[in-house]
């Protein structure tokens, strides 16, 4: 034996040298010397039973390079330098949809027996050549990366290249605009004709079988069903409501542009515009001319032609009051300007972000099976070295690996084995992404997205509406001290999925295998209702948008959850309302953060909207953060972090880490500063709706037949219990409140009384989802 180890040793020892040899050709070689002699002393002891091994795993947060683990100092973010108490809208612009129009109907429909269409050569129109798709894997390792995502557009012969009829009204020239009223109906009578017929309301026909059909028509009857066909109904109304605003506009000797729907919603654009958003002092400031805040002032004289041509805002008002009372409109309404749900300020007295140095977060806290509870399935835990600063995705409880306001994912991932599916797709309505980010470029999760800001002003990126989804940034004032761009979508996305989860680098997301497709609609200073309809109908799959050419571009991934982490204080717009309707109609599930001005949720948009799961941010102990909206109108809660607390002790702030580009950032081992980074904390009901969007990819993931309604019951019921005083806050700092009984000097704030908890849901025995 003695000679083996003489061996052994030797053998050791020569081993460290040459290391020590290769060491020594580098920089610092003193160090790298000391270093090496090191390791050949502790092989020895090793090899000759001086040393016990324990075989660790390596602490992933110090094995990765910096850039895959440095984390954004908080930063300000805000519109105007001041909370607004008080919606913004766009001047001379107005949503409006004629009387009497019906649901707009679907190209065909499917159920438990089949599908229901009236021609199926439709269906052939539909059958283009997908992209190759990219392996899912197990989710337990990384998954292979997809070729970067690039628009793919259905080229659907249009008669004219008619996608949006666009009509100049101009009252000096009456008969012109009259005539190209009844050009542009016919020409969507045209797209009407050349469109498959909706399915009959008797529901006669026979329906077609799907359960043997191949996978490609199968994905072609899904897309056809959720596609809303051009109506006559909608034809002849926006015909005649174009007519009515002729006469408007000559009352106040203005003209516009509008822009017709196949479901019947227009949009209206007056000339000339130049209010400001703004204080004085950056009135000088022409691009942000075209914003101003709603004063509730309505028209008090439209009599008064000449200050109404001289005041932008006021001929807003005036427009939208003399349209509604034509009688003509369902709805006429501003183009109010949404905003992300961050929450803007981070208390004076927020913990630092800086580290202790020299210390390590928790990691999983994972321990193996004790003789007294029976075997468990293996703990699910990403390489992702960010992982440990994940409080969100924890089991929730006490003790160590947990936190009280932790979602249950993980217990989801290692219970249920299923880490998600690349046939659920979950739609993000944002300010898009940032696709070269190192985590993100190179993710299977992205699917191809559209950018839906019209206005040049607000897109930021130097054009309007296109195929590119790239976040340009959303900076509306510069002169804000500490303001700085949001990449609030990366952010929201990241917490679903969209990075490449389990690679060794970052973040993890609740869903590790989804397709995620992004939707711009927020950019420069927030997102106007107009472009927030038309996003979340291309979403679901229900309208095309506008390509380059003029050709009709579908979403080829309708979405199965749409996700709105943006917010407007208003009652929620008919508008809005209208579009929700339109796609939850059609089968998707609208999940919305419920907002951040604390208060009840009923005077926000879209928590407030009917048909939608709205959110409110729960913080790291499981309660209702201090920021967030409540009331009836409320869900679930969620986390959404609050980063004014501390409460799991890890010396950082109680925020929710997700992926975004950013600057001002610091190394969470060292301490030491780092000029940029690609990950971040952020708080706000904006946070909490995603960690719902993924929870319910997950869901669908398990079972991809269940139905929306199924699953948000799967999703409430096995949730957790909230009481009263879970869902609480200071009677004084919540005015109009209820006092809790017991508890004289805390109010009521109704958070839905229950919080995500995915450990909760039931493990099906027959499998049914996708790892």
């Amino acid at each position: 034996m003695s000679n083996l180890t003489s061996k052994a040793t030797r053998l050791a020892l020569g081993g460290a040298m040459a290391s020590l040899l290769v060491l020594a050709a580098c920089d610092r070689q003193g160090e790298r010397l000391e270093r090496a002699r090191e390791i050949a002393d502790a092989s020895v002891r090793q090899i000759t039973g001086d040393t016990i091994v324990e075989q660790e795993a390596p602490d992933p947060l110090r094995s990765v390079p910096v850039a895959a683990r440095a984390i954004a100092q908080p930063i300000l973010s805000d519109i105007t330098g001041e909370e607004t108490t008080r919606p913004a809208f766009a001047v001379l612009s107005i949503v409006a949809k004629p009387t009497d129009i019906p649901p707009s109907e679907a190209m065909a429909e499917i159920d438990d027996e089949g599908l229901y269409i009236e021609d199926e050569s439709a269906l052939d129109d539909v059958m283009v050549e997908e992209m190759p798709e990219a392996a899912t894997g197990s989710g337990d390792a990384p998954v292979a990366a997809a070729p970067a995502p690039t628009a793919r557009s259905l080229e659907v012969f249009r008669p004219e290249g008619a996608v949006q009829q666009r009509i100049k009204l101009d009252p000096k020239m009456r008969q012109r605009s009259l005539n190209d009223i009844q050009e542009a109906a016919r020409k969507m009578e045209q797209v009407a004709k050349a469109e498959p017929a909706p399915v009959a309301k008797t529901r006669s026909l026979a329906p077609r079988s799907l359960e043997s059909a191949p996978a490609e028509r199968k994905l072609a009857a899904e897309k056809i069903a959720r596609r809303s066909v051009v109506s006559r109904d909608a034809i002849v109304k926006q015909r005649d409501a174009n007519a009515v605003m002729l006469d408007t506009l000559a009352k106040y000797k203005m003209n516009a542009e509008v822009t017709l729907s196949r479901e019947g919603q227009m949009v209206v654009q007056v000339g000339g515009a130049d209010p400001t958003y703004f204080s004085p002092e950056d009135a000088s400031r022409p691009e942000l001319s075209y914003l101003a805040i709603d004063m509730g002032t309505g028209c008090e004289n439209p009599e008064d032609v000449e200050a109404i041509q001289a005041d932008p805002i006021l001929a807003t008002e005036c427009i939208v009051q003399d349209l509604r009372d034509s009688g003509q409109f369902e709805y006429v309404e501003k183009d109010f300007i949404f905003e992300n749900q961050f929450v803007r300020r981070p208390k004076n007295d927020s913990p630092t972000t800086s580290p202790n140095v020299g210390t390590t977060p928790p990691t999983d806290g994972t321990t193996g099976p004790t003789t007294t509870t029976p075997p468990q399935p293996v703990e699910v835990t990403p390489n992702d070295p960010l992982w440990g600063l994940q409080w969100n995705f924890r089991p929730n409880g006490d003790g160590e690996g947990k936190s009280r306001g932790g979602a249950g994912f993980q217990e989801f991932w290692t219970k249920q084995g299923i880490k998600g599916s690349s046939d659920v797709v979950v739609a993000v309505v944002d300010t898009g992404l940032q696709m070269d980010h190192p985590d993100i470029k190179d993710s299977p999760n992205i699917a191809p997205g559209w950018d839906m800001v019209s206005d040049p002003r607000m897109g930021n990126d130097g054009d309007g509406r296109d195929s590119d989804p790239n976040d340009p940034g959303d900076l509306c004032n510069p002169a804000v001290p500490g303001a700085a761009d949001s990449f609030h979508g990366t952010h929201v996305a990241g917490t679903i999925g969209v990075a490449a989860s389990n690679n060794g680098a970052g973040v993890a997301g609740g869903a590790w295998n989804v397709k995620i497709v992004p939707v711009r609609a927020l950019g420069k200073c927030g997102g106007r209702l107009s472009d927030i309809n038309d996003a979340i109908r291309w979403a679901a799959g229900l309208i095309p948008a506008e390509g380059a050419d003029g050709s009709e571009v579908w979403n080829d991934n309708p979405a199965d959850i749409i996700n709105l982490s943006i917010g407007l204080f208003e009652y929620c717009p008919a508008s809005l309302q209208d579009a929700i309707d339109a796609v939850t109609d059609r089968g998707a599930i609208v999940v919305s953060a419920a907002g951040n001005a604390r208060i009840d949720t009923a005077y926000y948009a879209p928590g407030g909207c009917d048909n939608v799961i709205s959110v409110a941010a729960g913080n790291a102990i499981g309660e209702i953060a201090s920021y967030s909206n409540f009331g009836a109108n409320v869900s679930i809660l969620a986390p959404g972090g609050e980063m004014s607390h501390d409460d799991d002790g890890d010396n950082r702030p109680d925020g929710i880490l997700s992926t975004k580009k950013a600057s001002n950032c610091f190394d969470p081992v060292t301490g030491e500063g780092v000029s940029d980074c690609f990950y971040a904390y952020e708080q706000g009901t904006s946070m909490a709706a995603p960690h719902v969007s993924a929870a319910l990819a997950l869901l669908k993931a398990r079972t991809p037949d269940a139905s929306p309604d199924e699953l948000r019951a799967t999703l409430l019921a096995a949730s957790d219990p909230r009481s009263a005083l879970q869902c609480a806050g200071l009677c004084s700092s919540y005015p109009g409140t209820t006092p809790i009984e017991g508890s004289p000097d805390m109010c009521l704030r109704p958070c839905g009384g229950k919080m995500l908890d995915l450990a909760n849901v039931p493990v099906i025995s027959s499998g049914g989802g996708g790892k």
